[in-house]
């Protein structure tokens, strides 16, 4: 017989738990349901321990209250939430991507809690165009003809295509067929939208030549993507933008550009090298160009659709563009970074993702100095020591450019890193770091500076059997 058994028969009662004085008061907070449920499941729990021959079980009703209580935070807690995000990737598209400014977050809120003008014109007194609030101001950063949006890249891809080479062929080079977060294809979204794909050049070369050469009279368009997540190094070679724009120009055939990332600075100026700017994208040329919105530009997630009015045009006329199209929240916070864009310096001074893109180890350093200070008052259970390190851009851009940056470096002396990693993301607030020879590394970079007493407070706790 199981020594144990006999507990089975001293486990409290719901309706007795019910009846707590720590129960009620936790009811105040949380629904009849959540309370009942919780206190269902952690008594069956404690059975299920009693059964398995558990030693030093308890079957008082002060730490199963506290247990229960515990589950009701949890069960009540959103699943969409925020955390603390120490890795150093600025863009972590597991982490929701950019972290918007200010005045967007203050747009979405205005929206959100009133009617608005979404598609209402004010001027007119009639409908007007979702489209409207946002068009002339792409149009004006970019300097393209005009412009729509849609809810991501992916989706302004495969518009495009719909639109423009729906039962016709499409050239791209092989070595631009990528694969963008989630296993979606260039190929497989070119083959939804109705268009044929035809591959020229190799993996690492592709000529001028094996365009001219595979234009026939059922070719549409001209495709070209950038390779925002890889890049092909050594022994290559790919057609610029402009030497495409002549070639389908000179054939009387539109050029395509996904540029996926879209930043619409100069990088270079902040040492980011190698990624093409949308303004001079649409100086060389291209018909159409597409990119995101919550990647280099630091908004929301769109797809930002620009070039000719008269693609454009047609664009907003396929029935998929209903299918698309952004929300009345989406706008706003895209209407609100548009806007900052009007004058770069003010863009870079709002914009959470320029304003780390921009910082150097030299401006991290304070800040980190100011974390490693609070960490070192009463450390429990762990040593800090600040390191130069490196972090990442993230979301799919500049794959092959590490950031120099500063963190501080943990050691635990009493639990291992792997549970400390644990404890961290079950915390009210999760905090996501990454761990690196045997030690966990907080990245001030993409750390809010208003966190670190929380931080501190977390680590405290946690670093302790």
């Amino acid at each position: 017989m199981n020594p144990n058994s006999q507990l089975l028969r001293q486990i409290p009662k719901i309706d007795d738990l019910l009846r707590r004085e720590e129960i009620t008061a936790a009811a105040q907070s949380y629904s009849h349901t959540v309370v009942v449920e919780s206190l269902r499941e952690t008594i069956e729990a404690l059975r299920q321990a009693i059964l398995a021959g558990e030693e030093n079980i308890s079957v008082e009703p002060a730490p199963l209250c506290a247990q229960a209580i515990a589950l009701m935070e949890e069960k009540s807690a959103m699943n969409l939430r925020p955390v603390i995000n120490a890795t150093g990737i600025i863009l972590h598209t597991n982490l929701g991507r950019a972290r918007l400014s200010d005045h967007a977050v203050q747009a979405i809120a205005s929206i959100a809690q009133d009617y608005n003008t979404l598609e209402y014109n004010l001027k007119k007194g009639s409908r007007g165009s979702r489209y409207d609030h946002v068009e002339e101001l792409v149009s004006k950063i970019t300097g393209a003809e005009d412009a729509m949006v849609v809810n991501n890249n992916a989706a302004a891809v495969m518009l495009v295509l719909s639109t423009m080479a729906k039962g016709k062929e499409v050239i791209v080079s092989r070595g631009e067929l990528v694969e963008i977060g989630g296993a979606f294809r260039v190929p497989d979204i070119m083959a939804q939208s109705g268009g044929a794909l035809v591959e020229v050049g190799t993996t690492n070369k592709t000529h001028p030549s094996d365009y001219t050469k595979a234009i026939t009279e059922n070719t549409g368009a001209l495709l070209k993507v950038h390779t925002s997540n890889f890049k092909i190094m050594g022994f290559m070679e790919e057609v610029s933008l402009a030497e495409m724009v002549e070639i389908g120009h000179n054939a009387g055939l539109p050029v395509l550009y996904d540029l996926g990332s879209g930043a619409l600075i100069r990088l270079e100026d902040y040492g980011i090298l190698d990624e093409p700017n949308v303004q001079d994208s649409v100086k060389a040329g291209a018909d159409i160009i597409s990119f995101s919105g919550d990647k280099l530009m630091g908004g929301p997630q769109a797809g930002i659709i620009i070039g000719k009015k008269q693609y454009i045009d047609a664009m907003k006329k396929n029935p998929l563009t209903r299918a698309f199209r952004i929300d009345k929240l989406t706008l706003a916070a895209l209407e609100a970074t548009l806007r900052d864009y009007l004058e770069p310096a003010q863009a870079m001074a709002t914009i959470p993702t320029l304003q780390m893109i921009a910082a150097t180890p030299e401006t991290l350093r304070p800040k980190a100095e100011k974390l490693l200070a609070l960490l070192e008052e009463n450390p429990q259970g762990y040593t800090v020591e600040l390191c130069e390190d490196v972090g990442q851009i993230g979301g799919g851009s500049v794959p092959t450019q590490m950031i120099p940056s500063i963190v501080i470096a943990l050691k635990t002396t009493e639990i291992s890193l792997d549970t400390l990693e644990q404890r961290l993301r079950k915390a009210p607030l999760p905090i996501i770091a990454r761990i690196s020879k045997e030690r966990m590394l907080f990245d001030v970079r993409t750390i809010n500076e208003k966190q670190f007493p929380y931080i501190n407070e977390i680590l405290r706790k946690n670093c302790v059997k």
